[in-house]
């Protein structure tokens, strides 16, 4: 497990974009190994995901980095939106990705709003994940293919 006491949580900027790019790039390509094609994951390197997350920033949304000793993880929050958790593959499973939940729920909450996410239907860790941390199925589905769904979760 994460030794909580050490880890930090930083807002990303200009400074360390490129970071939170290489996190965001690692992570996506290999979720993503199973159902994309290999043109199409190549195509999300760091360059390509740095431009998404300048992006995302620019049009109003808070993305931030866990620290612990080494850049490890992601998210990104527009309003009650949790949305690109990731967490370096080799590292997944050590709390991690549970930490950085808790610090958006909590910035989210503070604003007495109710913190949703939508996942892919077929990553199952993140389901446990989310599932474990109190969120539940809304209802929502987003047909992403005709062979693949996103479900929208919310925290009760």
């Amino acid at each position: 497990m994460v030794d909580t006491t050490k880890y930090i949580v930083t807002e990303v900027n200009e400074d360390n974009v490129e970071a939170a790019a290489r996190i965001h790039s690692i992570s996506w390509q290999e979720s993503h190994l199973s159902f994309c094609t290999k043109e199409f994951i190549a195509m999300h390197d760091v360059k390509h995901q740095k431009e998404y997350i300048e992006k995302k920033i620019a049009d109003g949304s808070q993305f931030y980095m866990l620290m612990d000793d080494e850049p490890v993880a992601v998210v990104s929050i527009t309003g009650s939106l949790i949305e690109d958790l990731y967490v370096l593959p080799e590292l997944q499973n050590k709390g991690y990705g549970s930490q950085l939940l808790y610090y958006v729920i909590s910035k989210i909450q503070k604003k007495r709003l109710a913190p949703t996410l939508w996942i892919l239907e077929n990553n199952d860790g993140a389901e446990r994940l989310y599932r474990r941390n109190g969120f539940v199925p809304s209802g929502n589905v987003n047909q992403i293919t005709d062979k693949l769904d996103e479900i929208e979760f919310v925290l009760k």
